[in-house]
């Protein structure tokens, strides 16, 4: 009876062992051109993991270290990683053209992903030289972990407040983090530095800053004309400062928050008095949502 092999032989299979010919190298990135432009044309898909694989890296890191870890030399490498790029990333572009609002301007968006695919041939090059397995390797993977760990920890985030999205991201990340790790390094000390200290310099940085970062100028709800003496009262201020920006027919507020959540805050401008809820949050796109939601007037003095 046959047996299963081992999972070291299949990661070595994986990374090594498969035919990364010229025209597997091209049928590579037609198929995962096409197969992104479904995850970014089909509703079913939007604001998912699989979307994620038409607008972040972490999908295009693990085929281009597919790519290098399957070539003989540093400038095959190169040059088949460079091919994939350029073939896969105009691709994705082409075959959503039919089915967007702005049409050929959809390729406006590509000088970004063309800039990284010039990039590709350097980093290819350096890249392949993860399979010699020695602390060399392990410093060539250092920025690819501490990417990888800083996207599995915000999509964990994004996923505890809007459970099961960005999930398969999040696990998709960990799980490259720990074949790279597995594939890439040869003893215990490396793997567990290579897991470690990007994850202790990723939980510093999500401890160190502050959760939200945003600066907005809103109009409220139902329209006050304020002055230029109306003073704003904000019952939680570790979540939000809130200021008048501007007086009149045209009155606003300029909101600056830390933190997700929701606090009440009150205008008092000469004999009146507004009381507000204010509502930051994250959406299941991952923007961040200001929601002003007028109460009750309080009484006049």
């Amino acid at each position: 009876m046959k047996t299963h092999p081992e999972p070291k032989r299949l990661i070595d299979r994986l990374f090594g062992g498969l035919p990364m010919t010229w025209p597997v190298v091209l049928l590579f990135a037609a198929g995962t051109a096409v197969l992104t432009a479904l995850f970014l044309i089909l509703p079913i898909f939007k604001n998912s993991s699989f979307e994620q694989m038409g607008v972040s890296f972490e999908a295009w890191i693990f085929f281009a270290v597919l790519i290098m870890a399957n070539c003989r030399k540093p400038l095959e490498s190169a040059c088949k990683t460079f091919l994939f790029f350029l073939v896969s990333q105009p691709l994705i572009y082409l075959l959503q053209v039919p089915f967007s609002y702005m049409g050929w301007g959809l390729f406006g968006y590509y000088r970004y992903w063309f800039i990284w695919t010039l990039l590709t041939f350097p980093m290819a090059y350096v890249g392949w030289y993860i399979k010699k397995k020695n602390w060399w390797s392990l410093l060539i993977l250092a920025p690819i972990l501490l990417f990888l760990t800083y996207t599995c920890v915000s999509s964990f985030q994004h996923t505890a407040r809007h459970f099961p999205r960005l999930l398969v991201t999040a696990l998709f990340c960990l799980g490259q983090v720990l074949l790279y790790l597995a594939a890439f390094t040869e003893n215990r000390r490396q793997k567990l530095l290579g897991f470690l200290l990007p994850l202790a310099l990723v939980l510093l940085l999500f401890f160190s800053r502050p959760q939200v970062s945003l600066s907005s100028t809103q109009f409220l709800p139902d329209d006050p004309v304020l002055t230029e003496n109306a003073d704003v009262t904000v019952e939680n201020t570790q979540l939000a400062s809130i200021s008048v920006e501007a007086s009149g027919s045209d009155s606003m507020i300029r909101i600056q928050a830390t933190q997700y959540g929701e606090t009440s805050f009150t205008i008092r401008d000469g004999e009146n008095t507004y009381c507000y809820t204010l509502r930051i949050y994250e959406d299941e796109a991952r923007h961040t949502q200001i929601e002003i939601l007028p109460l009750e007037e309080a009484p006049r003095s």
